[in-house]
């Protein structure tokens, strides 16, 4: 009788078909691509009725495929503790084979697509192939994305490889087994996910456990560290900037450019050189353009390969931030400086001796008090009509910003008005008007901008709202109250030393508020157990060549998921910002490195405008076409006129920040953007235009009309809906340990009664609750909280006339 003949079995060795025993199917099964060769006896394993001959072959050939996959197990057990990141990994498409000469039709005879697609999938439903992939890194997910690109090679292909021909035929023959096609099935899956050759070198890559040691010129210095640890206006940064000055080279590494550029003023002002470097700005100490001794920087800026005498770091607690704190990690850990002073708050001891023991490096601290006094009134504000001369009103929206504003020049009071969004001008003008003892306006309405980088003559703060709203990762509003540091920030800016008002005062507009600010301000911050880190562009660009198919926000994903952290001292920032210019500018064409540095631009994702026309910067770049002065002007639509309306002077806002943005890169890509000096000479003469209108803003106020009011809904709704598709995407969370400890920041503002609830909920503003409050106090009602709801006469259920 005639028997199909197993040409598939032909082409394995003789011993790779010899009977083995169950032990030696176990240990290839589990320790063929790990050292660890001890077999597992709990371990499933095929069935001896499927013989052990085809599982061998497959082994022995998938070992000769990639004889490295012994590091996939041990990658895996590193991330043992983590989710699952398989999803992150994108498959790349395999080109079906066309015009080639189909040898294996001519050996076994054609195939049908039936018979294929039949084979495939008892080869995918097999429970024993199944298992053997998982061991070989292929999870549930991976296993299936490269079955389905497996499938479509299979079909597709005009002709299949040679020897997949054959065990194909031979399998529909009976003559194979379904696992025979497992090597083939391996090969696909490297192509699919290229990942699974170089695991091991990501994994390498991607190691973050030694910060230290990626500063050898820093650990080769006997660095003596100081820490001047004291609350907001306790002289602290004065005692540093004393060592500063006197030092014969130095470095000062503040959190803002306003705090940068006025110790580059005050250091030139007392006789001491200093150059000042932000991103967007470089300015010299000395007249003839060489550079000076000492710079005055921005955290990010510091240089980690020049040598100082004196270092000093500004606001260290800043390390635990969840975007930013890598720069002061960079910073203490890197700078080569023979004396390092840290200046902060008291809650970063114990993080900077914990990363100053693993330099090898001794911490001294410093401790300092406050030195006026701070006191909490018995009563809230309750009307603006009691707002005194040397008062600041805290706000936490630009719609609560215009109308305070408002109403208090309503009241004959001349008013100084700061927020984030403002040009550092236009800030510094505001803050020098209010400052200013003989200047009539003696009242400042400001957001929690204040709270570091301006020195103001405050007598009191008054909290119009504890509540502050925020966009969470998956692009929902919240409302929380204020956290522990930020609320001592802001209320230690009343009783400057040295000014007018020696002692502060601190209250709420609402009396009911006041024990939520006693609380907030009897506490202290939560000691920081964390540091931020960041990938570099080394880091990502090797990772690219390893991965030249993934997309830049897609290799920040995986590195971010694979990377090795001491979790016990630090974290990974969230790329949130990074990851978002990533994808904006993803569909245009760029070298790796040219994306990295544009996606590292400081943009307020909130402003649709500047979003766009840093799209079309990177556009111009892209095709090898500057950035001209003329070609600026006509896509902003210079010049401009005074504002004439709240939404005028945002448009303007956003404009500086298109100049900035072009600054930045000026320095980055100085020959596609080359007019840098003449978009600093439109910049100056718009943050004239700007502080105008800030100073006439009641008079824009009034001419907006009810447009405001949608002015904070619209930034919000782009950032939300922003985030909502990242968190499609399945973006990254916070570190467990940042959100506990933010939570424990935060005050049970949402705990109490129904009113509090819903503002923590975002379902209630403060001024819808003040709107309500005014109706039931019109309607006779005395309560503070929610009223019940209105008493409806019951319809009676037996009505004359009718059956019950």
């Amino acid at each position: 009788m005639w028997k199909p003949i197993n040409l598939s079995k032909s082409l394995l060795s003789i011993e790779n078909r010899c009977a083995v025993n169950s032990q030696t199917v176990r240990g290839l099964a589990s320790g063929l691509f790990n050292h660890d060769d001890r077999c597992l006896p709990d371990r499933k394993i095929l069935n001896r009725k499927q013989g052990t001959g085809p599982l061998l072959a497959l082994s022995s050939n998938v070992k000769k495929i990639n004889p490295s996959f012994h590091c996939i197990n041990r990658c895996k057990h590193k991330n043992s503790g983590r989710d699952d990141i398989s999803h992150l990994f994108i498959p790349v498409p395999v080109k079906a084979r066309s015009d080639e000469i189909n040898v294996g039709a001519e050996i076994t005879g054609p195939l049908q697509k039936e018979d294929i697609l039949r084979v495939l999938n008892r080869f995918y439903s097999n429970e024993d192939i199944r298992e053997l992939a998982r061991e070989h890194g292929l999870d549930n997910y991976l296993y299936q994305q490269t079955f389905i690109s497996f499938r479509k090679f299979c079909v597709e292909s005009e002709s299949l490889p040679v020897d997949l021909h054959i065990i194909i035929s031979d399998i529909i023959q009976g003559a194979a087994h379904i696992h025979d096609i497992y090597p083939q099935f391996r090969k696909h899956a490297l192509k699919t996910f290229p990942h699974l050759n170089c695991i091991d070198e990501l994994c390498k890559i991607s190691d973050l456990s030694t910060p230290p040691n990626w500063y050898p010129e820093a650990r080769a210095l006997n660095r003596k560290i100081i820490f001047h640890a004291g609350p907001t206006n306790s002289g602290k940064t004065y005692h540093a900037m004393q060592q500063f000055l006197c030092a014969d080279s130095g470095v000062y590494c503040g959190p803002l450019k306003l705090l940068a550029t006025e110790v580059f003023h005050k250091s030139n002002e007392k006789g001491t050189p200093c150059d000042l470097v932000t991103g967007e700005e470089r300015r010299f100490g000395y007249t003839d353009g060489s550079s000076a001794n000492h710079v005055a920087c921005t955290v990010e800026m510091a240089s980690v390969n020049t040598v100082y005498d004196v270092a000093v770091i500004d606001e260290i607690q800043m390390v635990r931030d969840p975007q930013r704190g890598w720069a002061w990690t960079r910073a203490f850990l890197g700078l080569c400086a023979r004396e390092v002073h840290i200046c902060g708050e008291e809650c970063a001891i114990d993080i900077v001796r914990e990363l100053a023991l693993a330099a090898g490096e001794e911490v001294e601290v410093r401790r300092y008090k406050r030195l006026t006094p701070l006191s909490i009134e018995n009563s809230g504000l309750q009307n603006l009509d009691n707002v005194h001369p040397g008062d600041c009103i805290v706000c936490f929206s630009k719609r609560d910003i215009h109308y305070v504003s408002r109403e208090i020049e309503r009241r004959g009071h001349e008013v100084a008005v700061i927020y984030g969004g403002l040009p550092p001008g236009t800030k510094l003008a505001q803050a020098y008007k209010f400052n200013d003892p003989n200047h009539p306006c003696k009242v400042l309405v400001a957001t929690d901008a204040i709270g570091m980088g301006l020195n103001l003559s405050i007598r009191r703060i008054v909290f119009y709202s504890l509540i502050k709203p925020t966009i969470n990762e998956k692009g929902e509003k919240e409302m929380e109250t204020i956290s522990i540091s930020g609320a001592l920030q802001i209320a230690g800016r009343a009783g400057r030393y040295g000014t007018q008002w020696e002692h502060g005062y601190v209250t709420t507009m609402k009396s009911e508020d006041l024990p939520t600010l006693r609380r907030l301000l009897g506490n202290v911050p939560q000691d920081i157990e964390q540091a931020g880190l960041h990938p570099t562009a080394d880091q990502i660009e090797l990772f690219a060549y390893h991965l030249p198919s993934y997309t830049l926000s897609n290799l920040i994903d995986i590195f971010v998921s694979l990377c090795t952290v001491d979790s016990s001292s630090y974290f990974m920032c969230i790329m949130d910002d990074f990851k978002f210019l990533a994808d904006l500018i993803q569909h245009i064409p760029l070298q790796l490195r040219a994306r990295y540095v544009f996606c590292c631009a400081p943009i307020n994702k909130k402003m649709p405008f500047v979003c766009a026309m840093f799209l079309k910067f990177v556009r111009q770049f892209s095709q090898n076409e500057p950035v001209s002065l003329d070609w600026l002007c006509h896509q902003i639509k210079w010049p401009f006129s005074p504002p004439n309306t709240i939404l005028d002077l945002v448009h303007l806002e956003e404009v500086f920040d298109v100049f900035d943005l072009y600054l930045w890169l000026s320095y980055r890509f100085s020959d596609m953007f080359p007019d840098a000096d003449l978009v600093r000479d439109l910049q100056r003469e718009l943050d004239e235009l700007i502080e105008d209108g800030v100073s006439n803003i009641t008079t824009l106020v009034q001419k907006s009309g009810t447009r405001i009011s949608n002015l904070d809904d619209s930034e919000d709704t782009f950032i939300m809906d922003q985030r909502k598709k990242n968190s499609d995407k399945g973006q990254l969370k916070m570190p467990r340990s940042q959100v506990q400890r933010d939570r424990k920041e935060k005050g049970s503002i949402g705990r109490g009664r129904l009113t509090d609830r819903l503002l923590a909920q975002g379902l209630l503003s403060p001024k819808m609750l003040a709107e309500l409050q005014r109706e039931w106090q019109e309607m006779g009602t005395d309560d503070d909280d929610l009223p019940p709801s209105p008493s409806k006469p019951k319809p009676n259920r037996k009505r004359r006339g009718t059956k019950e």
